[in-house]
């Protein structure tokens, strides 16, 4: 199993290596056309900037097969905001905080779903589901991503739009940590079956 998640983390780091290119015409580029990220590659031409969180990091250049990067930030966002969930979960859990019953008190995250049964999971599922279902047209409207109509906190209409941006890459960044925890903890728990802060 050991060997297995090495190999496929190595699979994964390959990802980042620097792509071959063809031979380029010597034109010089300005510096604001190579990625903030990673220094010596070009930045894409659809990572401009206008994005919460956009450093141009794009290595395997993904954002030129996509026409809209609308639906990829949506997705973004909601990968990043269940990972906080998660984490959250996870950490609660394992410090002894759960719910009252036999059930919720389990620490091994693997174990998590069949301890609370059926029921629990058909909850979670429905819920996640109407949120969806709500919200799917959402992702090709042309409406900002992530900005749920009824979920904005109190008084987000009257915040300048200088504290949204400041905000809005915030929660991005925090999105992106809570994605690479989640997935420290995955592969934690199945290389040593431990509790996290154990």
């Amino acid at each position: 199993m050991r060997a297995a998640i090495l190999s496929l983390l190595l699979a994964g780091a390959a990802a980042f290596a620097p792509a071959q290119q063809g031979a380029r015409t010597s034109v010089a580029l300005n510096a604001e056309e190579f990625s903030k990220s990673i220094p010596f590659l070009v930045r894409p031409e659809k990572l401009d900037g206008s994005m919460a969180g956009d450093m141009g990091f794009d290595p395997m250049r993904l954002s030129d097969i996509q026409t809209d990067l609308t639906y990829a930030r949506w997705a973004e966002l909601k990968h990043g905001r269940m990972c906080m969930l998660a984490i959250c979960g996870i950490v609660t859990t394992q410090l002894g905080i759960h719910l009252p019953g036999e059930q919720f008190a389990t620490t091994d995250i693997f174990a998590a779903p069949a301890s609370v049964g059926f029921a629990g999971n058909l909850q979670v599922f429905l819920g996640i589901g109407t949120i969806e279902l709500m919200n799917f047209y959402k992702h090709y409207d042309g409406s900002e991503p992530g900005e749920l109509p009824g979920w904005e906190p109190r008084g987000w209409d009257s915040v300048p739009e200088s504290t949204k941006a400041v905000r809005k890459e915030q929660e991005i960044v925090h999105c992106r940590l809570a994605m690479i925890a989640f997935t420290g903890a995955i592969v934690q728990s199945l290389l040593f079956n431990e509790p996290l802060l154990g």
